[in-house]
């Protein structure tokens, strides 16, 4: 049957690759949400009754297939193995040799599906003393040197949410690694490991810092340089109303308007004077304390001073620059970023919101072979889509 050109609109520049992500949290989701808005088929393999709290409204679950299956069961097993034979990549996202001692690792899977890329997750990688060790966002970033730089002078350091590791360091480097091995796989036909490891990804974005360390524009103590609030031009302040404002002027044009606008006197202000920063940034600090948040906005609307409003999730939804971009979308009631990046010609989309467990393991399974005897065998009801 011939494709219309609504179903050529809906295809991703990933639509025909088959993805398989092994139920966990974190940046595993993450980086199968990405790949799935690109028009992948995610099929996330969940243990049959698990009834995890966010189920309903867990975004990364968008767009993806969810198949119950115990793979600690023989036939369970089987049935995903064979469902693995006809995907393009698998994600692991549990402690290394987990997948080996249940007969799902590497070595298996390729030995069925050689062009299989088998991508693993982990926080410390699957070498070195603390492979087999747990940890969290918040772990692998302190290892890594980033934690200790999100601190004010003086204080103790600030988890950044879990960005650096679990998001940036982990999610994303995965999709991205997940893509180069299924790109390089199109073309000699083998399949591989890809080995994601959380502190790698989160000691990759911090390449600047370490170039402007070793460049001696960088100091080891917080709140002392350019980025990481020493400098009075790239900061945050408070306002009139305890609202914040953020402020970034590091170009001399961009910071020439900043002062101007805020209707200081240029002369007491030097970038290159780091002696002068703190005096500087208590100047700053006064005269944002005189007017609201949104004064600020509105008096540097339509200029590049680098001054923005720090939002809260709801007025990030609403600000009309979010609105116009379309950055935020509203899927099953649940407010969530939108597919990025954007493609001009294989438009990425949100196929549907989060699926009940299970919800497609019928449908998948018919695709792989598995007649309704096969499929009740498994303790499936054929019956259920």
């Amino acid at each position: 049957m011939a494709m219309t050109a609504k179903d050529m609109q809906q295809m991703g520049p990933l639509t025909g690759f088959r993805i398989v992500e092994l139920a966990g949290i974190g940046p595993a989701p993450m980086a199968t949400m990405m790949l799935a808005d690109m028009g992948a088929e995610v099929i996330r393999i969940e243990r049959p009754g698990a009834q995890p709290l966010s189920q309903k409204t867990d975004v990364s679950l968008r767009g993806k297939k969810s198949v119950a299956l115990d793979i600690k069961d023989t036939a369970h097993r089987e049935a995903l193995m064979r469902i693995v034979d006809e995907a393009d990549a698998l994600i692991d996202p549990y402690r290394p040799g987990v997948c080996e001692k249940l007969g799902i690792g590497p070595e298996a899977c390729l030995a069925r599906n050689p062009r299989l890329v088998f991508a693993r997750m982990t926080g410390w990688g699957q070498e070195g003393p603390l492979a087999q060790s747990a940890g969290h966002d918040i772990n692998y970033i302190a290892l890594s040197g980033a934690l200790r730089a999100f601190a004010r002078k003086g204080e103790r350091p600030l988890a950044p949410l879990n960005l650096v590791g679990d998001m940036g360091g982990g999610g994303m480097l995965a999709a991205m690694g997940i893509l180069a091995a299924m790109l390089e796989a199109q073309r000699s036909g083998a399949g591989q490991v890809v080995d994601c490891a959380m502190v790698d990804g989160a000691a990759q974005q911090l390449w600047l810092m370490h170039s402007l360390r070793a460049g001696g524009a960088w100091i080891d103590e917080p709140e002392s340089n350019l980025l990481d609030g020493g400098a009075y031009f790239y900061d945050s302040f408070t306002c009139a109303d305890g609202k914040y404002v953020a402020i970034g002027a590091i170009e001399p044009q961009f910071h020439r308007q900043l002062i101007e606008r805020l209707g200081l006197d240029p002369a007491q202000f030097d970038q290159s004077d780091r002696d002068g920063w703190p005096r500087q940034k208590e100047l700053i600090a006064e005269r944002i304390a005189m007017k609201s948040r949104d004064e600020w906005a509105a008096i540097m609307e339509g200029s590049d001073a680098c001054l923005a409003p720090i939002l809260d999730f709801e007025e990030s939804f609403a600000h009309p620059a979010n609105v116009a971009r379309n950055v935020f979308v509203e899927v099953d009631g649940v407010m969530q970023a939108a597919p990025a990046p954007r493609f001009s010609r294989t438009p990425s989309h949100i196929a549907h919101g989060s699926r009940p467990i299970g919800a497609d393991s019928v449908q998948v399974l018919r695709s792989i072979g598995y007649d309704d005897r096969a499929i009740a065998a498994l303790g499936i009801d054929p019956l259920q889509d």
